[in-house]
């Protein structure tokens, strides 16, 4: 159990859920059996064959079984001397323990096999017929749902069950404390807890296990809200600078010289903040808003309110383009107020510098003394903001932009930086649902931007299914054309950046007739590359930048227009300036990988076709659109796709194609892609710390639980009433999971 499920306790092995149940179905005679119907019958093993396959890799072990009856002759249905045929494939264990004379219960589903009734690969389990008692509680128990695990080919779903039963057997519950209060027990009408593990492993019928998971799934909600609703009262205690600013600081002035005016949402979310701040305890705060709804501006606000409180503040970005781009545009917005000390610059006003690992060793040392003397008030910077070498005179706020490009060991250094605790502001532009902040984010105040920036005009998205439709290739690069003499810009983003010497000599609508041939290696559902699992044929077929920058360059439609080539794997320099080139209307055309997908604004870019859109997720794909339409003009998004109508993943294209809302798509995407580890550092995919609890699915149940925790807490705060609920905090969250909370 330790070895193959990681399972090493009682608990542990009691809290393994089963994964779904089987009807054994009433216990039927073979004389009362009916095609494809589930049966559950109790017979003697009359003989076993086990032979190799002839067509196929493998052994087959045939079954002959009784049920003692007197059917002589032949029926309609093949039934011929009370004797059935059973089939298990590569069934060692089968072959060992269903030897002639033996007595067992099997269930499974009725077939027809050459005349003959059968059953192939049912579920089994031997009796033994001397013990009257041991048959008559086997008969007693044949109309119980049977429980399967999640198991592994050594630890089988049976020997799990075997384990679980017997451990139930002899437990003494009285020194097992239940971690739901009795009165919220007896409020929803759950059992004690007792039962409630006998009926999540054996119970009588399909309702009681539902029953019994409902309590288990109430009871994860409540640890995991008491445990952040705990933590974040722990956390409003420590001690934080305040950071009140000044009516005629470089905030009031920065909002004054504004050239346009705040949305309802942005002035509401910006009062929070300022709140938050002018507080003596940590603010926490989530800051959620789809792509370009104007996250940038509210937390300048915000960082110029610490640096008029004489405290310094620090942007983390992910990447050095982001965080160029951030540089550049906050240098931009702040004008002279970003250069105080300087020729030019507004004595009154304050210090921005960037940070980045590529800099120059002379430039960043003259950084690294103007953030260590303080003189740098605003830091923006990637990951090499996180060094040890980095010391700031009075670090006071945090911004984390894309939250979900860091660990948490890493959003957690810099607030480590300083002596005191700096507040924190985390930024997405991945929507999340309302009970999945709750849940991962549960000790973190959450303020979400509504709508957009006056302006900005909608994005009209379209799938252009190139198999189905072969001509549209040239109207894609025409449509490119008509865009760039429009005196606007496009973006081409591909999937991979594949090398020039590989090229093939196809365009696109050639290929995907190719394509089309070729087994699927992406995750039809999420869209994700298994590594693993992937053939070598699909990788190589798939878009790259070198691809398409040839496809540019030949294009008779695009010929003369100024393109250039932006991805990952480009010397810093030479990404900034292509990046440039782009965003002073120098370049036509970028052609791009998802070095783009995160805060890179070019309002003049109004055009984008996403090659291979298949290859990407609903989220990604959502973001990468939200790199047009940051200006006045319209926009529109193509998402080119070389599978066939009624491919799954054409589905998730038709999703994003339906709407702009980052919620609504933000749903879907993590409908399939699941919550990932709640508690642990994962952010993404399917395993999860919580056995029952689904974030997206038991809307009701978190919200209860964070009530009733709060309830708790306020009576309670030290949990002294409450051992079960304390005790099942500190067994389910372990000093490293406490870390994370503590992080948020």
């Amino acid at each position: 159990m330790a070895k193959g499920l990681d399972l090493n306790t009682v608990g542990e092995l009691l809290d393994h859920v089963p994964r779904r149940l089987v009807q054994r179905g009433e216990l039927t005679s073979f004389a009362d059996l009916e095609l494809e119907a589930h049966a559950t019958l109790v017979a003697e093993v009359v003989s076993v064959n086990t032979r190799r396959m002839r067509n196929r890799r493998g052994s087959i072990t045939e079954v002959v079984i009784t049920d003692r009856s007197d059917h002589p002759g032949s029926d309609l249905l093949g039934r011929r001397e009370n004797r059935m045929t059973l089939s298990f494939f590569n069934a060692w264990t089968a072959a060992r323990e269903l030897t002639a004379g033996t007595h067992a219960l099997f269930s499974g589903k009725v077939t027809h096999y050459r005349g003959s009734l059968t059953m192939t690969n049912p579920h089994y389990a031997p009796l033994d017929v001397d013990d009257d008692v041991d048959t008559r509680e086997a008969m007693q128990n044949a109309t119980r749902p049977i429980a399967v695990y999640p198991a592994t080919a050594k630890v089988t779903s049976d020997r799990i069950a075997t384990a679980v039963h017997t451990v139930l057997g002899v437990i003494d519950w009285r020194t097992v404390p239940d971690p739901l209060p009795a009165e919220i027990a007896d409020r929803h009408g759950y059992t004690d807890l007792p039962t409630a593990y006998e009926h999540l492993h054996r119970p009588p019928d399909e309702s009681a296990w539902y029953r019994a998971k409902a309590r288990f799934r109430h009871t994860e909600a409540l640890v995991l809200q008491t445990a952040l609703v705990r933590r974040r009262r722990a956390v409003e205690l420590r001690p934080a600078p305040a950071l009140p600013g000044k009516p005629d600081g470089v905030a009031a002035r920065f909002e004054a010289a504004l050239p346009f005016r705040l949305t309802d949402s942005q002035v509401a979310v910006g009062e929070e903040l300022a709140a938050d701040l002018a507080r003596e305890h940590p603010m926490n705060r989530l800051l959620q808003g789809d792509v370009g709804a104007g996250k940038t501006v509210v937390a300048l606000r915000a960082m110029l309110q610490a640096v008029d409180s004489g405290a310094q503040a620090a942007l983390l970005a992910p990447t050095e383009v982001l965080a160029a781009q951030h540089f550049a545009s906050i240098e931009s917005a702040l004008g002279p107020l970003a250069h105080a000390g300087t020729l030019g610059g507004d004595p009154d006003g304050t210090t921005v510098v960037l940070l980045t690992g590529s800099m120059p060793q002379s430039a960043r040392k003259r950084t690294l003394l103007q953030i260590a003397s303080g003189e740098a008030g605003i830091v923006i910077g990637t990951h090499a903001l996180l060094s040890d070498t980095v010391q700031f005179a009075d670090l006071g706020l945090v911004v984390v932009d894309e939250q979900h490009r860091f660990g948490v060991e890493q959003r957690d250094r810099l607030r480590e930086a300083g002596l005191t605790v700096p507040h924190l502001l985390v930024m997405t532009a991945t929507p999340i649902p309302r009970t999945v902040a709750m849940t991962v984010f549960g000790d973190l105040d959450v303020s979400v931007l509504q709508g957009l920036p006056g302006g900005r005009q909608p994005i009209s998205t379209h799938v252009v299914g190139l198999l189905e439709h072969p001509t549209w290739e040239d109207r894609i690069f025409a449509r490119a054309r008509e865009e760039v003499e429009a005196g606007r810009q496009v973006y081409f983003v591909a999937p991979k950046i594949g090398d020039d010497d590989a090229v093939p000599p196809m365009g696109l609508a050639d290929s995907a007739r190719a394509l089309a041939e070729i087994p699927e290696a992406t995750d039809p559902v999420t869209g994700a590359q298994d590594s693993a699992e992937q053939a070598p044929g699909p990788e190589e077929a798939m878009v790259s930048t070198a691809w398409l920058a040839e496809l540019v360059e030949q294009s008779p439609q695009l010929g003369g227009i100024p393109s250039a080539v932006l991805h990952g794997r480009l010397d810093p320099t030479d990404k900034a300036e292509v990046m440039a080139a782009f965003a002073d209307g120098r370049t036509g055309v970028l052609v791009c990988t998802t070095v783009v997908e995160v805060g890179v604004d070019v309002p003049n870019a109004t055009f984008m076709v996403v090659f291979d859109a298949d290859r990407f997720g609903i989220s990604q794909l959502h973001q990468l659109r939200g790199r047009i339409g940051r200006g006045s003009h319209a926009s529109t998004c193509l998402l080119v796709t070389r599978r066939e109508q009624g491919h799954p993943s054409r589905e998730r294209l038709d999703a994003v194609a339906a709407t702009t809302d980052g919620f609504e798509l933000a749903q879907a995407d993590l409908n399939l892609r699941r919550e990932g580890d709640i508690l642990g550092d994962a952010q993404s995919g399917g395993r999860s710390t919580l056995r029952l609890l689904r974030a997206l699915d038991d809307v009701a149940v978190i919200e209860e639980a964070r009530t009733e925790a709060t309830e708790i807490l306020e009576a309670d705060p030290d949990l002294e009433n409450h051992p079960g609920l304390a005790a099942a905090i500190a067994a389910s969250l372990d000093e490293d999971t406490e870390k994370y909370l503590e992080r948020g």
